[in-house]
């Protein structure tokens, strides 16, 4: 009986150590949500509008000027960012990217050569251990989510557009909602997508100062360089609102456990105190019989 106690009281003893592990993980996530979510809040509606812009202009110039990252072609080879974590401990929120990636090409890329792009280690490690075409170039973008770095990752995918590499980028990732909630979306990046246009719908009419040309060469980068920026900063606030909530659910569990493992405690010690007591009763019997 003893034995069967102290196995008890070891395992109260871990559950209480786990718990203050996911306690504190949920404290470190709960900081670092705030910066997140502030900075995708205020970085989504600029975003949203200038890529708004952008399509609408490209729509309304009839082939005017000639642009490359705009033209549809035959679709051979598909690339798919799909955008993920470094770490783990955030419930099913990496599994859930991957997922929506793996749907892309199934609905829609079946027939095609894909390559995944996978910006995190967790998507990097999935892909390479189920054998997909894999581009590594910029796995480890969290280490530095700065802007400059960030572009380098929109750079690449535009300058593989350019040569020929690709016919079709697509980014699937996780739009930040709020704490407890992620939407896992595809959108499509190159070629830029043109708005169809409702028969009774009015033009768009822009007035270009300095030209279409320069105006066209200057704006497309940057709203394209934006845009991978916006959903990398989706993601990142996605990924700390999962975890806050992943531990905040394993701290509830933890506590559920505890109090099953106290009263399991107390009732073997009950039992352990009883059969102490009935020894002690059945041997004064024996003496005084």
């Amino acid at each position: 009986m003893s034995g069967q106690l102290k196995e008890v009281r070891l395992r109260i003893a871990s559950v209480q150590s786990t718990q203050q592990i996911t306690k504190a993980m949920k404290m470190v996530s709960a900081a670092k949500l705030r910066r997140a979510q502030d900075a995708i809040l205020q970085m989504r509606p600029y975003a949203q509008k200038m890529q708004e812009i952008l399509s609408e202009i490209v729509s309304s110039l009839n082939d005017e000027i000639s642009l490359p990252l705009a033209q549809d072609r035959p679709i051979e080879n598909v690339l798919i960012i799909a955008i993920s974590s470094d770490r783990g401990t955030c419930g099913a929120y990496n599994s859930n990217v991957i997922k929506a990636a793996l749907q892309l090409k199934a609905d829609k890329y079946a027939q095609n050569n894909v390559t995944f792009m996978p910006l995190g280690k967790k998507a990097l490690d999935y892909f390479e251990k189920k054998g997909y075409n894999v581009d590594k170039t910029y796995w480890n973008i969290f280490s530095d989510l700065s802007f400059d770095n960030i572009k380098k990752v929109a750079e690449y995918a535009q300058e593989k557009f350019l040569d020929g590499t690709y016919d079709k980028v697509e980014v699937v990732y996780s739009q930040f909602i709020n704490a407890a909630v992620q939407r896992f979306v595809s959108e499509s990046y190159l070629p830029i997508a043109k708005i169809e246009k409702k028969e009774e719908a009015k033009e768009s009419d822009y007035i270009f100062e300095p030209s279409k040309e320069e105006l066209i060469e200057e704006l497309m980068p940057k709203i394209l360089n934006t845009q991978i920026y916006k959903a990398l900063l989706d993601a990142h606030a996605s990924e700390h609102g999962a975890r806050m909530t992943a531990m905040d659910k394993a701290t509830e569990n933890a506590n559920e456990l505890l109090k099953d493992l106290k009263l399991s405690y107390n009732r073997a010690r009950q039992a352990a105190i009883t059969t102490e007591l009935t020894e002690i009763v059945s041997g004064a019997a024996a003496l005084n019989g």
